[in-house]
């Protein structure tokens, strides 16, 4: 066996392993009929699953059997390839639901987004590392976010909100590597202002806030603040605030709007815009301490829970496997990230570093959404679960981008 491949971090490996079967057992769940028919039917969506599982071992093993200088070396070249997959979808992709966001081969489709990731990672690495952290300039801070703009701009003329939205999971190693805290704080804010102005309107909004900014200079005047920054601040978040109104009924669509409305519990219309998360808290909270047990779930096999083989995957756990497989799904995804986070920080290679920041964010955004969505907190956007969804692209995304970082940590181990 190469010293690489001993190198390798076999406890995420592992982790991952356990997250792909569990999400299968599942998937399996939430789709089966007849208890009698093949696993590896694949004319069934449990069938599909496995086949995109046992086709994920051989990517794995083509991934680790590069070279590690391979990533760092074509990350331009693989950046622009995934760049013109996302263009050539508004001539060749397939749509489904509205969403121009697929290849399709026959019986299979390919949503090129869920590889794009690795290409951002990489390319975002790549220019990092030879900026030398140089990111407080303005021009090199441009330059990371066209980088990272691009793609998320074409996907979101496919229309696909959801994949877009974890793009912005990668200011995190840019945030690490040197870029200003002003951008989180802003982007924190207008989160912020959204949602309370969403909730209680432009009217209480201005007069609280303008109060509050008030009090927190005044409090602040022995050390003499900038006055300027408040008023900027004022100027931007009272802006931001009147223009809400607008992008909910005119940047929006339909369904994404009732989707807000249903969080700020403006609308409870459970046959309607509410009915997926009312039926995904039911099924949750049917679950008890220790699940209904596997196939037992009378929401997952009445088939309640609207596409609970893909972004409602959670809900299975909640209602047949109870608070205690919940737990655990949290716990290893928990433990996932953290690992990541120990991999990323002990790298040598300014390269490597970035490329693994990249990798726990992205795998933290589409964790913390997912789950969120599930049980009420945050609007239905479409994001799948890592590693637990089903569907072959979002699976082979997750594994490349987490096996390419895990090469390149092998490499570094190898050389010490």
């Amino acid at each position: 066996m190469p010293k690489t491949l001993l190198q390798i971090d076999w406890l995420t490996i592992l982790i991952v392993i356990i997250l792909i079967s569990f999400g299968w057992v599942n998937i399996y769940s939430t789709t089966f009929v007849n208890p009698d028919e093949s696993i590896f039917d694949i004319s069934k969506i449990y069938g599909k699953q496995l086949l995109w599982i046992i086709l994920g071992v051989v990517i794995a093993i083509i991934v680790l059997a590069l070279e590690s200088k391979f990533f760092e070396r074509f990350a331009s070249i693989i950046y622009i390839v995934a760049t013109l997959s996302l263009i050539g979808l508004f001539i060749f992709g397939k749509t489904i639901a509205g969403q121009t966001a697929w290849y399709s081969f026959g019986p299979f489709s390919i949503q090129p987004a869920e590889f794009v990731k690795t290409a951002v990672a990489l390319a975002l690495s790549k220019y990092i590392s030879e900026i030398n952290n140089d990111l407080s300039k303005f021009v090199s801070q441009l330059k990371a976010f066209a980088i990272i703009g691009i793609p998320l701009a074409l996907i979101m003329l496919q229309p696909d909100a959801g994949s877009a939205l974890i793009y912005l999971a990668f200011i995190i190693p840019l945030y690490r590597e040197g870029l200003p805290q002003a951008y989180l704080s802003v982007g924190f804010l207008s989160v912020a202002i959204f949602m309370i102005t969403l909730k209680f309107g432009f009217g209480i909004f201005a007069p609280v806030f303008v109060a509050i900014l008030i009090m927190i200079y005044l409090f602040n005047r022995k050390r003499k603040p900038r006055f300027w920054i408040y008023f900027l601040t004022l100027l931007f978040s009272l802006g931001f605030s009147y223009s809400v109104n607008f992008i909910l009924n005119s940047v929006l669509l339909p369904h994404q709007k009732d989707r807000f409305d249903v969080i700020i519990g403006e609308t409870n219309d459970i046959r309607g815009s509410a009915f997926n998360l009312y039926q995904s808290e039911v099924a949750i909270g049917s679950g008890g301490w220790l699940g209904k047990g596997w196939l037992k779930g009378s929401q997952t096999q009445g088939r309640f829970v609207p596409e609970q083989h893909t972004d409602y995957i959670f809900s299975t756990v909640g209602e047949e496997w109870g608070f205690l497989g919940t737990s655990a799904v949290v716990i290893l995804f928990t433990i996932l990230i953290l690992r990541l986070f120990h991999l990323a920080e002990r790298q040598k290679s300014q390269f490597s570093r970035v490329y693994g920041y990249s990798v726990l964010s992205v795998i933290f955004v589409h964790f913390f959404v997912n789950i969120a969505m599930v049980i009420g907190l945050f609007p239905t956007v479409g994001i799948p679960l890592p590693f637990f969804s089903y569907g072959g692209s979002g699976l082979w995304g997750f594994l490349i981008l987490v096996l390419v970082f895990l090469k390149l940590d092998a490499k570094r181990k190898s050389l010490d």
